[in-house]
């Protein structure tokens, strides 16, 4: 399989809690649209410092990660970030690998998103098809002021 290409649109989650309790204007939410690989043998999403920093994405922890070429390299995770295709989005940290100069969708973004690549076509697509649909299994072994 070739190399997989897609835009998406990643948001600073805390700028959006800070909107939405009125302490800034909706306006002020830090956004950026970028061009990602589609990288399925990689777990996390990875950004460049350059984006963490656009996007003001505090660091959580630091954590040892084992990129491509073998190496170990020590990588920041970040605050929570939105990541949105299409009509989609999920929330995750994202992982800043040092010298990183495009940004990876890996596996946690697109299995949140319920998206996948199709091998034929070599293009991102909703698993389930485009329309995203939540089921409750069960509903009875919910409470009922959950329920309701």
């Amino acid at each position: 399989m070739g190399m997989v290409n897609t835009e998406i649109t990643l948001r600073n989650v805390k700028d959006e809690g800070n909107a939405q309790q009125g302490f800034t204007k909706p306006e002020d939410i830090r956004s950026v649209t970028v061009m990602a690989v589609v990288d399925t043998g990689s777990m996390n999403l990875v950004i460049t410092e350059e984006l963490r920093l656009e996007l003001g994405l505090g660091i959580m922890e630091e954590r040892t990660a084992l990129i491509a070429n073998g190496d170990r390299v020590i990588c920041k995770m970040t605050d929570a970030v939105e990541v949105q295709w299409k009509n989609r989005s999920t929330i995750l940290s994202a992982m800043v690998i040092p010298g990183a100069k495009k940004v990876l969708l890996g596996a946690l973004a697109l299995e949140g998103m319920d998206l996948m690549v199709n091998p034929v076509t070599q293009e991102v697509v909703g698993i389930h098809g485009d329309e995203i649909e939540y089921y409750a299994l069960n509903t009875s072994s919910i409470s009922p002021s959950i329920a309701s």
